[in-house]
């Protein structure tokens, strides 16, 4: 189902896949990575098997959304993405997770500040983009701003974080990982064998990561219990 998110510099377009249980479950956002789209992650309709709802948003300017991906216009449509969400009677605004990958991961967290979320999921996300732009351009952060900074904002995130890294990542090195689950008390940092653009490779593998994930943090019913379906 196609969304249009109304935006001050014109419609954005989302995605969204309901689950397939009409009572009001949990529903998780998703942010991609900086030279990818939505229609490059279909496969996330695998999560509705746990009973999960699917909200993927576009960035202004990318694919047929209006607009230019400005940090503000970006950060405007994944807000009214949200508040769109819980608006559906078949979400139940109390478990709405949010996962982002490479980038994706920096507005989900910014998400995450600024609305109530109970968990988050980062693949391939930096832990600051000052440190970023240090570590591979040998650019000073405050030429940048010290903007998106995700390890400070999970300092005082009050829920779950799972953390999905490669170790071979040569575009975000997985120091940044190890660097965003010092900053939770309560991240669960998976490494796996791939770099930046491969990760995570093993498909089925990352939902059931994610499924447990949920699972041990009471956001869907372990499966085989009533209310969730069978992988």
């Amino acid at each position: 189902m196609r969304v249009w998110l109304q935006q001050p510099s014109g419609p954005v377009e989302a995605w969204y896949l309901p689950a397939h249980d009409t009572t009001a479950g949990p529903a998780v956002i998703f942010a991609h990575g900086n030279a990818e789209l939505i229609d490059d992650w279909t496969s996330l309709g695998d999560l509705r098997r746990l009973g999960l709802s699917v909200l993927l948003v576009e960035f202004p300017g990318y694919g047929l959304s209006q607009g230019k991906p400005s940090r503000r216009a970006v950060q405007g449509a994944f807000l009214a993405g949200y508040d769109w969400l819980v608006s559906q009677s078949e979400v139940d605004p109390e478990r709405v997770v949010v996962m982002g990958r490479s980038i994706g991961g920096a507005i989900v967290t910014e998400l995450a500040a600024r609305r109530s979320v109970r968990g988050l999921i980062l693949l391939s996300t930096f832990s600051s983009l000052s440190r970023l732009a240090w570590e591979s351009f040998r650019a000073p952060g405050f030429l940048i701003g010290d903007y998106f900074d995700n390890a400070k904002v999970l300092r005082s995130f009050p829920g779950p974080v799972l953390l999905v890294h490669g170790r071979r990542d040569d575009v975000i090195p997985f120091s940044h990982a190890r660097a965003l689950a010092r900053a939770h008390p309560r991240a669960e940092l998976i490494q796996l064998e791939c770099g930046h653009n491969d990760c995570p490779g093993d498909w089925p593998a990352f939902v059931s990561t994610v499924a447990s994930f949920l699972t041990a943090n009471s956001i869907i019913q372990p499966q085989g219990e009533a209310g969730a379906e069978q992988l």
